[in-house]
């Protein structure tokens, strides 16, 4: 039995994150979803929010994706995202000032539909909550 796998993120401007690593947990389609070693071909797609990544020499690590489409292979995941930031990139200040202008955007109704809006909030919310989560391993 395999103690570890290859991990690939790729977001559409770049590689973020390529090796081995021993699990990761993200949130799928239909719920949260725990990746091990010789887990079962799976093909998902991944709500806004994080991977959260355990490395073979136990550091952890999360990255914000904006979703995308997981793909599990007997040795391989990939995960390609819209968008995908290391949460150590991420800027507690501009995430808030985002969120904000939406939910401005929602009353004022300007130029984005209701469910563009929505979709923005929770993107900023998703990317809220990978910070939390770094702040713990501090």
């Amino acid at each position: 039995m395999f103690m570890n796998f290859y991990l690939d993120i790729v977001s559409l401007e770049k590689r973020i994150f390529s090796g081995e690593v021993k699990k990761i947990r993200v949130s799928g389609s239909e719920g949260e979803l725990g990746i091990y070693p010789g887990h079962v071909q799976l093909l998902s797609i991944i709500k806004p929010g994080m991977i959260y990544i355990f490395h073979k020499d136990k550091k952890e690590e999360c990255i914000y994706i904006s979703g995308g489409i997981l793909e599990v292979q007997p040795n391989t995941v990939s995960v390609l995202a819209d968008t995908a930031i290391r949460a150590i990139h991420l800027n507690r200040e501009n995430i808030l000032k985002a969120k904000k202008e939406a939910e401005e955007n929602i009353d004022n109704n300007i130029k984005m539909k209701k469910n563009d809006i929505l979709l923005k909030i929770s993107k900023e919310i998703a990317k809220l909550r990978v910070l939390e989560m770094m702040d713990k391993f501090k």
